[in-house]
């Protein structure tokens, strides 16, 4: 109660403000107007905005003032770093909350992965809200370590961190009204839904959607994003690393329909952390002339809106004191971020500690059955095969035949039509099992890439040249409990060992970096053309985004989500 009298005696004028921010420039983002104001803030909340005095006054210069940024929808895992280690790099970015998906480390370690990353959240002066993963694992095309069920769920729910089930990347089994997809949607009661329909449209749409799915971040073009607006979809506007979206959808945006978009950077990776966060994705819609108080909103009362998270997303009397304070509406350079009424950044730099030991339950996870020499050997039943398709600056591929080169009865890698060997090795229960195709699109010349980061399930994903490097990359990642591997002639060039979950480094972004400067140098001198080559493989194993996908258990038309043939 006395916080409540405080907050309405300062309000009033009665009391003076814990700290009032000065001559700034309020972004409004109800009013979309930009002026003059003092912000006071008390007990972590804003009191008023007006003309106030405080116990600490902050002259901002007329700089500009906004709430918080929030991201919509983020995979933590995706940056490879550990939730304190994250909120290091993206609070000083301005970034004071986030929906975050789990469901990368549940395919690993169920609920004992989903409960390290909400606990490691807390704490925090970012809030990391969560959404309990719906599609765990995400088919059953693939071998996954966990296991999420409707009971899970209902337990998740208890936590008050947790406020959506995650996105539903299984629409077929919504189409079919799957029982166990039904029994989920059920679970998450009046919460809401996360949608993941990329392609989906008409009547399978409207199908997907009546189940109570009510946001998507996957529409990559115009036309599929306006059709799912129209249908009452949210539309989380992804701007990440393999996946860039904005450019294409920001045309659909206007005044009229702009409260039903937010940002989002779903898959980041610490190289573009290392380059900012929301504020980026900000940056890059104004360069391409969104309205700058249009984005900001996009960015904050949007998406608080949407999640329900009340008090968040603005600057107004009664909402959380979570302010950012920038310079200029251009490069949306964070000079101040303001967490509940404490400084928690300057200038770039974090002003708080977090520590990021990880326990014992979230390391040890690859359990790959040793294999032969052999193991990756395609005996060649036809002069033409099935291929992997990149998609340049997406993670969708295509289907398409290519002519295989052989040596005796066996396919191999063809360097000079750019036709690369393509394995997933299952690392979660020892099974042995071996998937295996080919990818065009790499610019691979010579040698191999492996990693244990392969969404959604999460095995051990390779691309390489020739087998004897692909076995020895993912015998590699193997002795390291997961991890980033760059091998050429037998000989491991770089590498980035990720020892939770076979997902994150338990080291801070600098260092992390470092080493990923190493893999991107070694990846220049295997030929690689493609940007985020690792982020790129990482996705070939996601068997629920079109159109052609390779799991450990096989070739997968993710059009019809069946198995395919590898030869013609």
């Amino acid at each position: 109660m006395t916080l409540l009298k405080d907050l309405i005696a300062v309000a009033n004028g009665q009391q003076k403000a814990d700290l009032v921010l000065k001559n700034g420039q309020l972004i409004n983002v109800f009013s979309g107007e930009i002026y003059s104001a003092d912000v006071a803030v008390a007990a972590g909340y804003i009191a008023g905005v007006g003309d106030y005095t405080g116990e600490e006054e902050i002259d901002l210069n007329g700089r500009y003032i906004t709430p918080g940024f929030i991201d919509s929808h983020i995979h933590i895992e995706s940056t490879l770093l550990t939730p304190p280690e994250l909120a290091k790099v993206i609070v000083p970015c301005g970034t004071t909350a986030m929906i975050c998906d789990p469901h990368e480390i549940a395919n690993v370690l169920g609920l004992t992965g989903i409960r390290y990353l909400i606990d490691a959240g807390k704490g925090l002066p970012v809030d990391m809200f969560f959404a309990a993963p719906s599609c765990v694992p995400s088919t059953e095309l693939e071998t996954s370590g966990g296991l999420i069920k409707a009971a899970d769920i209902k337990t998740l729910f208890k936590d008050g961190q947790v406020i959506r089930l995650g996105e539903m990347v299984n629409f077929k089994g919504v189409l079919e009204q799957d029982k166990a997809v039904m029994a989920k949607i059920k679970a998450a009661g009046d919460a809401g839904v996360e949608g993941h329909a990329p392609g989906l449209s008409g009547k399978a749409l409207n199908a997907y959607i009546a189940a109570g799915i009510g946001s998507d971040h996957e529409s990559v073009g115009f036309d599929e994003a306006r059709e799912k607006l129209k249908a009452g979809m949210q539309i989380l506007v992804r701007q990440g690393s393999s996946a860039k979206n904005l450019e294409a959808i920001l045309p659909l945006i206007t005044p009229a329909n702009s409260r039903f978009f937010s940002f989002c950077t779903d898959d980041i990776l610490p190289t573009d952390l290392a380059q900012g966060h929301i504020n980026a994705v900000l940056k890059r819609a104004v360069e391409l002339k969104l309205d700058p108080v249009v984005a900001i909103q996009l960015a904050t009362i949007n998406p608080a809106r949407f999640y329900g998270l009340k008090r968040h997303g603005a600057i107004a009397p009664g909402y959380l004191a979570d302010i950012n304070i920038i310079s200029n509406l251009e490069d949306f350079k964070v000079d101040l971020v303001i967490k509940r009424g404490v400084k928690v950044a300057s200038r770039g730099k974090p002003l708080f500690e977090a520590k990021s030991k990880a326990p014992a339950s979230v390391k040890h996870t690859v359990k790959m059955k040793p294999f032969e020499v052999d193991a990756f050997g395609i005996k060649a039943k036809s002069d033409y095969a099935k291929a992997i398709e990149l998609v340049p600056g997406q993670i969708l591929t295509k289907s398409i035949v290519v002519s295989v080169k052989k040596q005796g009865k066996l396919v191999v890698a063809d360097p000079a039509s750019d036709v690369l060997k393509l394995a997933v090795i299952e690392r979660h229960k020892g099974k042995g099992n071996i998937g295996l195709g080919l990818v065009k699109g790499f610019g691979l010349k010579k040698g191999a890439l492996a990693t244990s980061v392969a969404h959604d399930a999460h095995n051990i994903i390779c691309v390489g040249a020739a087998d004897e490097d692909m076995i020895s990359a993912v015998r590699r990642v193997a002795k390291l409990q997961g991890g980033l591997v760059v091998v050429r002639g037998g000989l491991v060039l770089a590498e980035l060992p990720l020892p939770i979950a076979g997902l994150m480094s338990d080291l801070p972004l600098n260092k992390v970096l470092a080493k990923l400067r190493k893999v991107e140098q070694s990846l220049k001198e295997l030929g690689i053309k493609v940007e985020e080559p690792f982020g790129l493989l990482s996705f070939l194993a996601l068997p629920v985004v079109p159109e052609l996908r390779l799991t450990d258990m096989g070739l997968v038309d993710t059009n019809k989500l069946c198995f395919t043939e590898l030869f013609e």
